[in-house]
Formats: C-alpha cells, sequence, structure tokens
C-alpha cells in the first residue's frame, strides 16, 4: 500500500501528464480541463500546507479522471 505522500504527487503526474492534454486537445472538453486544473491546484495547495485531509479528498478526485 503506498503513502497518500506518495499516491498524491504521482496522481498529480497522471492527471497532469497524461488526462488534461487530451481533454485540452479537444473544444468540448475545456470544460472538465478546467476542473482538473482546480482540482490539481488544490492538491498542491493541500501538499504544501501538509493538510492531509484535503490531500486524501483531491486523492480521491484526482483518481476519478480518466479517458
Amino acid at each position: 500500500m503506498e503513502s497518500l505522500g506518495t499516491a498524491l504527487p504521482a496522481e498529480i503526474a497522471r492527471v497532469r501528464d497524461e488526462i488534461l492534454p487530451e481533454y485540452d486537445a479537444f473544444p468540448s472538453g475545456r470544460f472538465a480541463a478546467a476542473m482538473m486544473r482546480k482540482d490539481l491546484d488544490d492538491a498542491a495547495k493541500a501538499m504544501a500546507e501538509g493538510n492531509v485531509a484535503e490531500m486524501a479528498r483531491c486523492y480521491q478526485s484526482l483518481k476519478e479522471y480518466s479517458l
């Protein structure tokens, strides 16, 4: 089992590098891309603040994104 401190950065990278570019490529995906960016920003903020509860929420939110 991975720790949240390891899993969240990996999930951030997955969404940022794999999922987000695919949604950015199409005009119909821009709303979802904006939501992803918000979740990515929230995750980075939670990590910087050491807010474990928010990190867990962000992790779950990012896990839901797929192609």
